[in-house]
Formats: structure tokens, sequence, C-alpha cells
């Protein structure tokens, strides 16, 4: 399995990286939606993406709709994790195609236990 990782803080990138990469699941990177959808389109693969909310360049829900829009990512998961808390975010998200939604801060315990909701652990 494979996740996209999508975060402007280098630090929740190596947080997640090692939460991740310890229960077996090979990892991909960028700081905003904009290098995202690079990534994406230059032929990677995830199974499921990660994205922050509150990003510079494109913000990760901006991302979310480029990804559904393109019916290329149509069997790709998306888990929101982001500090945005409000319920009007949450359902924004979802009623956008977000598959799960985590709010920061979080454990890893809680990103394996939504991984698994997903059926990808």
């Amino acid at each position: 399995m494979k996740a996209l990782i999508v975060d402007d803080s280098a630090g929740m990138r190596a947080y997640l990286r090692m939460v991740l990469k310890g229960a077996g699941i090979e990892v991909l990177e960028a700081k905003d939606g904009v290098e995202a959808l690079a990534v994406l389109h230059a032929g990677a693969r995830a199974d499921v993406a990660m994205l922050d909310w509150n990003m510079p360049e494109m913000d990760g829900y901006e991302l979310l709709k480029n990804i559904r829009a393109d019916s290329t990512f149509n069997s790709m998961l998306v888990m929101m994790i982001t500090t945005e808390t409000e319920v009007s975010q949450i359902e924004k998200a979802l009623a956008h195609g977000a598959n799960e939604y985590i709010m920061k801060p979080f454990t890893r315990d809680v990103v394996l236990d939504k991984l698994q909701m997903l059926g990808l652990q």
C-alpha cells in the first residue's frame, strides 16, 4: 500500500511518515496541493492521500476538489488531517469526497484505526 502525505509542516510529514512506515506503508510526500498534483500527474499512485487543510499555494480542500474532479484518481481514498474542527468544515470536506477526517492533534492509533476503517490495514 502507498500513501501520499500532503502537509506544509515538515514535522507533521515526518510524524505521519514514521507512523505509516512503521505499519509497512510506502510513503510519498508533498508540501502543498500544487506539489501533490505534480507528484500525482507525474504518474505516482497512492491508495490514500492524507491532506492538511491549511497550506500555502493550494490548500487541502482545493486539492480534494481537484483529485475528485479527475477520474484518474477515482480509486484513491482521501483522508483530511487538519486543525479545522468546525462541523461545517468537516461536512464540506465529506460532501466533496473526503472519505475520513482526523482532527489535529491525533495519535498513531487514530491514524491506524482510520486506515483500518477504510479497509487499508
